[in-house]
């Protein structure tokens, strides 16, 4: 794309620049450029530059004070760097950066050319992707970075969309941020910020199959495996280890529907979370915290295989259709099984929990990597039934809902949530009626419901991450 030539090159600094086909404001407008575009320089007449568009593939005029000309020499590298650098941390300059960027690199030689350079092309990759997939519905805004996207597809900065709960998502590939840990000689925090780029969650398309996911979350934890976390700032060290919590959470659940062991792997990821020094998370880092807490709060149970204490009402799993798990729920006098309903999911036994009078018994069930319910087995005047209680009417999203504990009397339960509702992450601890499955209070702590205090389950309060 760029010529050789000295004072060859110019890139346009300002959004919607009109390309004339003569030297004059009059002059008929052959293409509207946008900052970041690069321009063949073949002339100077008056205020005007003669350029040629060549992804365009249109000649014409631009006034001088719209573009910034420069050499594609060595000696020219460093300047542009120094340019890059400064836009790389400036909102909505994105594709500018990205155009001294690809100047950079053909300009540079190879030992000019350091991590640091496709850090900063990555962060502003990155950031472009992000306000591409934050739309707020502003058609002026929209169509600049539209603009902008089409500017850094033009210097082959790569990206990726798909649709995620009615809306696209777009993500940068990556490419700069994979080059940063290839380089023996990036700092531990250039890795450390590539590798939290690279491994974003909302990054993974919801349209992989089983052994992509498999395979792409695999890489996401090995990639984070190579930051070196000791020589990291405090709150970066923290962001590590909330990305690890969350990956290692998914593949947790992915292990669990091959049939292997998931205790390793979802313990790595409570540990993970454990080593988050809470009193260095920015505020920045609240969703994340909560994102992480969350993600492993669901695969929590698949920590350990201990059960409750020995029960006359339990479950057992038996395999059903392909890839189905059916639960049956006995009771030691009985030879036939009282009740059972099938599930794509995946179920805890562990967690099996019968009331008191033996007319009710919760279970955990994981229906997705981010998604666990809780079942509750009743008997009826008709006999046996089942009711599924979802962590949330909006879901499936994030989140799960614990069983807490039996409220004597037999009418009440206490159950403790965590879920994601339209971007915000909220916790509670309620005490819920047993004849509507209504909640009749909450509190965002556990002190500040008297029942709770009172009759939460010891295992529940052992094993739960919601009281961190």
């Amino acid at each position: 794309m760029f010529a050789a030539t000295a004072l060859a090159l110019a890139i346009v600094t300002q959004d919607q620049v009109a390309l004339r086909a003569a030297p004059r404001d009059s002059a008929q407008q052959q293409a509207q450029l946008w900052q970041g575009d690069s321009l063949e320089v073949r002339g100077e007449k008056g205020d005007f530059l003669q350029v040629w568009d060549h992804r365009r593939e249109r000649g014409g005029y631009i006034r001088v004070n719209q573009a910034r000309q420069m050499e594609l020499t060595p000696a020219a590298a460093p300047q542009m760097l120094a340019v890059m650098n400064f836009v790389r941390d400036t909102p909505g300059q994105e594709a500018l950066g990205i155009g001294y960027a690809a100047a950079f690199l053909k300009a540079a030689e190879p030992a000019q050319i350091g991590p640091e350079a496709f850090d900063a092309l990555g962060t502003m990759a990155d950031r472009l992707a992000r306000r591409a997939s934050s739309s707020r519905g502003d058609k002026a805004s929209d169509a600049r970075t539209a603009a902008q996207l089409e500017v850094a597809a033009a210097y082959g900065v790569g990206m990726t969309s798909f649709e995620r709960e009615g809306r696209v998502q777009i993500c940068y590939d990556g490419e700069a941020f994979r080059r940063v840990l290839a380089q023996p000689q990036s700092a531990p925090l250039l890795k450390a910020r590539a590798a939290l780029a690279l491994t974003r969650h909302e990054c993974v398309s919801p349209d992989l199959t089983p052994s992509q996911r498999a395979t792409l979350d695999a890489w996401r934890i090995e990639v984070l495996g190579r930051v070196e976390t000791a020589k990291l700032p405090e709150h970066v060290k923290n962001r590590i280890f909330m990305r690890r919590a969350g990956v290692l959470s998914a593949i947790a659940y992915q292990q669990q529907r091959r049939g292997e062991a998931p205790q390793e792997t979802a313990n790595r990821a409570i540990e993970s979370l454990a080593a988050i020094n809470k009193s260095e998370l920015t505020e920045d880092d609240a969703n994340s915290y909560s994102d992480a807490a969350t993600r492993a709060g669901v695969v929590r149970w698949a920590a350990s295989d201990a059960a409750r204490a020995v029960s006359t009402l339990s479950v057992t799993t038996r395999p059903g259709q392909p890839g189905e798990t059916c639960v049956q729920l006995v009771e030691a006098k009985q030879k036939a099984a009282l009740f059972e309903r099938c599930t794509y999911g995946f179920v805890y036994p562990a967690s099996a929990a019968p009331n008191p009078q033996h007319t009710m018994l919760a279970l955990a069930v994981q229906t997705l990597d981010t998604w666990r319910e809780l079942w509750l087995f009743r008997k009826g005047a008709d006999g046996w039934f089942v009711e599924v209680i979802p962590p949330s009417a909006n879901g499936p999203d994030i989140g799960y809902i614990d069983f807490a504990g039996w409220v004597p009397g037999g009418k009440q339960m206490l159950t403790a949530r965590e879920v994601r509702v339209e971007g915000r992450y909220k916790k509670s601890f309620e005490l819920m009626s047993l004849d509507s499955l209504q909640v009749e209070r909450w509190a965002d702590k556990p002190e500040s419901l008297t029942p709770f205090y009172r009759w939460q389950d010891p295992s529940w309060k052992r094993m739960t991450l919601s009281l961190r």
